[in-house]
């Protein structure tokens, strides 16, 4: 099998060219092409021809088909369906003033059964390597003709469900003479998977930290999110603190406001009981409608009254900029509506035409 060059390190793929019987540096030019975005080895100009032909036999460069692309004209957001062979994923390419950034998925479908979340809908197939996650931005930067400098984890999957990958992965995008990326430029979320969190904060405490709230009462929130039966808010919220004080940063919490669901003022006093005191920020979501789920998300007037009264109240607390308004906005949507199988679309360097 040929060696994925997307999944190795600067130092490995070094080790790579000298298997070849090249000296080092060769990797490390290879490695660097890579992070630039070369498709393929025929780009690699500064290489040897003999040194080109023999990475086409004994290895590849794993970038995803795009599937589908959708673009919003009015704030340039670019959604991608990404194909491998045996699967489909989604990813998000958003325009701020602060930089480009891109919302990666970590899974091919998620376990996590969220009822309000296409990506469940669509089941789950399997984890995505580092080098797959990889693959996503530079074929997203290919397809945009405009650098990412940020990067979230949080399209489809539970990142903290496939642990090992996403940490490998966030190393890649770190990775001096690669890459480059500041830690502090990642964000990394999760619906609370608790022992995770703890070594999460241990391991990447620069990196930042998205947990998807949503309810503060376990009864609602179980019936939401079922992680909560195996860790239900008390123990998530401890957890959220323990990080705080380990990391000396602030933890931001996602909540999907959905219409009569939890955007009562009752609702929101409970959060803000529930957060008052912690270094934290809350990122209020009117939540993409799912015609599956049969929820609706909070208009945008009564999302600005919840913010103004979280902050009010000590919590800092902001709306979501609503993008992609006019794509499918929601995580797992256009897989799910291809959920007949992934179809070989274009490579990276050509337009899909949905």
């Amino acid at each position: 099998m040929k060696q994925d060059l997307l999944d190795l390190t600067i130092e490995e793929t070094k080790s790579f060219a000298a298997a070849l019987g090249e000296k080092p540096y060769r990797g490390k030019q290879v490695f660097q092409w890579i992070c630039r975005g070369a498709a393929g080895f025929e780009e690699m100009t500064d290489l040897p021809k003999a040194l080109r032909q023999r990475l086409v036999e004994k290895a590849v460069i794993g970038l995803p088909h795009v599937l589908e692309e959708q673009a919003d004209p009015g704030d340039g957001t670019r959604k991608f369906l990404f194909g491998y062979d045996d699967a489909a994923v989604e990813s998000v390419f958003m325009k701020y003033s602060y930089g480009n950034s891109l919302c990666v998925s970590s899974q091919v479908g998620c376990k996590m059964g969220c009822v309000f979340c296409a990506s469940a809908l669509g089941g789950f197939v399997r984890n995505l390597t580092a080098g797959e996650m990889m693959g996503q931005v530079l074929a997203a930067e290919r397809a945009a003709g405009e650098a990412v400098n940020h990067i979230v984890i949080m399209g489809m999957g539970e990142p903290f469900d496939n642990y090992g990958n996403v940490s490998r992965f966030l190393r890649l995008l770190h990775e001096p003479g690669g890459r480059n990326m500041s830690w502090r430029h990642l964000t990394v979320s999760t619906c609370g998977i608790v022992p995770v969190m703890q070594r999460f904060a241990e391991e990447f405490p620069q990196v930042n930290l998205a947990v998807s709230l949503h309810r503060i009462d376990d009864e609602q929130r179980s019936r939401l999110m079922p992680v909560n039966r195996r860790y239900p808010v008390a123990e998530l919220l401890e957890a959220a603190r323990a990080y705080t004080e380990k990391t000396g940063r602030r933890i931001t919490f996602e909540y999907a406001l959905i219409r009569g669901e939890n955007d009562r003022p009752r609702d929101i006093e409970a959060l803000i009981r529930s957060l008052r005191g912690m270094l934290c920020h809350v990122n209020l979501i009117p939540l993409n409608r799912v015609e599956e789920s049969g929820l609706d998300g909070t208009d945008r007037e009564r999302a600005a009254q919840i913010a103004q009264q979280l902050t009010k109240a000590g919590i800092p607390a902001t709306v979501r900029r609503q993008l992609g308004r006019e794509i499918d906005g929601a995580c797992g949507q256009l897989r799910l509506r291809r959920q007949t199988g992934p179809e070989r679309g274009t490579r990276p360097d050509k337009k899909s035409t949905p």
